[in-house]
């Protein structure tokens, strides 16, 4: 998936905004049940050292310590197209780093952008799809091979996706496949008391995102991965599943064209990197130093499930609108009321 971005980048903003900004309704809508306007944040990761390499001119970059930031590793390294980066645990920091003009651009999850985007109408737009899904159902046994099968079991999730994107999926899918979310018996807690249920039994399901579900895969071999709900979600809406994003402030965008642009080719250079089983080795080392995963034998089983992808244009609104029109359906809040305008879509006439 390559870019399709103009060249004739301050004409294609100058159009962009006179379409307005801020959330639109779509057609229809169910009644919202409760939930959170955030994702879940990611496993906790100290500040990135940019390196010692000289600095460029550039955007100032943060990610998450998530999937989310894993693409970013290489960049990071090199300071190709950056001039500083620095990795966050949470969604409201990147939001909050963006709002006070901390950073420039920023690796996120789709619904917090949209969040962002509509609590501060025109502030930021979204330059490309970077992270599709990293949710997994896991399994010790044999019971589980697709969504239907989750009926009348007990599943562990997380606690600090309850209410958030990861349930409302989750939710979508077994609606999807004629599973009414109250046949499953989910006991929300924290991915350590996970960890430790799964590992001290026989039995057990769960859901976990990566690099979580990469870890126990790799700490209890009598795991395995059942269901990957990126798939599910796949075969259910013919739709990727798009979870994380790269954004940026439209002002420096408009006052940095140029640098922009440069950001966008050597992003999509370092996802390209990290992806290729041919780097492995060193882009798993990568990913451990800025703690995207806890060691080098996680992160190299842990990248390629991570779905790192680069999509922008056209093909990225098109498959950010189908994603925000189901969240909306399920939670209006998640995405920030509405559907967000035409004009948060960069490159994209």
């Amino acid at each position: 998936m390559k870019r399709t971005l103009s060249l004739l980048l301050t004409a294609a903003l100058a159009l962009s905004l006179l379409a307005g900004c801020g959330p639109k309704q779509p057609e229809s809508a169910s009644d919202p049940y409760p939930g959170q306007t955030s994702a879940s944040s990611q496993p906790d990761a100290s500040a990135a050292d940019p390196g010692s390499s000289a600095a460029v001119d550039g955007p100032r970059l943060m990610v998450l310590s998530g999937p989310t930031g894993v693409g970013a590793a290489k960049m990071m390294t090199d300071m190709d197209g950056i001039s500083s980066a620095e990795v966050v645990t949470d969604n409201t920091q990147v939001q909050a780093a963006l709002n006070n003009k901390d950073v420039d651009i920023a690796a996120i999850a789709t619904n917090a952008a949209a969040v962002l985007s509509a609590k501060n109408e025109g502030s930021i737009q979204v330059l490309a799809v970077n992270t599709l899904g990293v949710l997994y159902i896991l399994e010790k046994g044999d019971t589980v091979h697709n969504m239907a099968d989750l009926a009348g079991k007990t599943l562990y999730a997380p606690s600090n996706t309850k209410g958030a994107n990861p349930e409302h999926i989750l939710n979508h899918l077994l609606e999807g496949n004629g599973v009414n979310p109250s046949e499953v018996n989910i006991e929300w807690l924290t991915p350590q008391e996970i960890t430790a249920k799964m590992s001290s039994s026989d039995a057990g399901i769960c859901m976990l995102p990566v690099p979580a579900a990469t870890a126990l895969l790799v700490k209890d071999s009598a795991v395995r991965e059942a269901i990957s709900l990126s798939q599910a979600w796949q075969e259910l809406e013919n739709s990727p599943l798009p979870m994380g994003c790269i954004v940026a402030r439209t002002a420096y965008i408009e006052e940095h064209p140029q640098e922009a642009e440069a950001f966008l080719s050597a992003y999509e250079a370092s996802i390209d990197y990290i992806s290729d089983p041919a780097n492995s080795a060193d882009a798993a080392a990568l990913v451990a130093e800025y703690g995207f995963a806890p060691n080098e034998n996680v992160a190299a089983k842990a990248i390629p499930q991570c779905s790192l992808t680069f999509v922008t244009g056209q093909e990225m609104k098109t498959m950010l609108e189908d994603y925000y029109s189901i969240l909306f359906q399920a939670e209006p809040k998640s995405i920030g009321g509405g559907l967000p305008y035409d004009s948060f879509y960069y490159g994209v006439d």
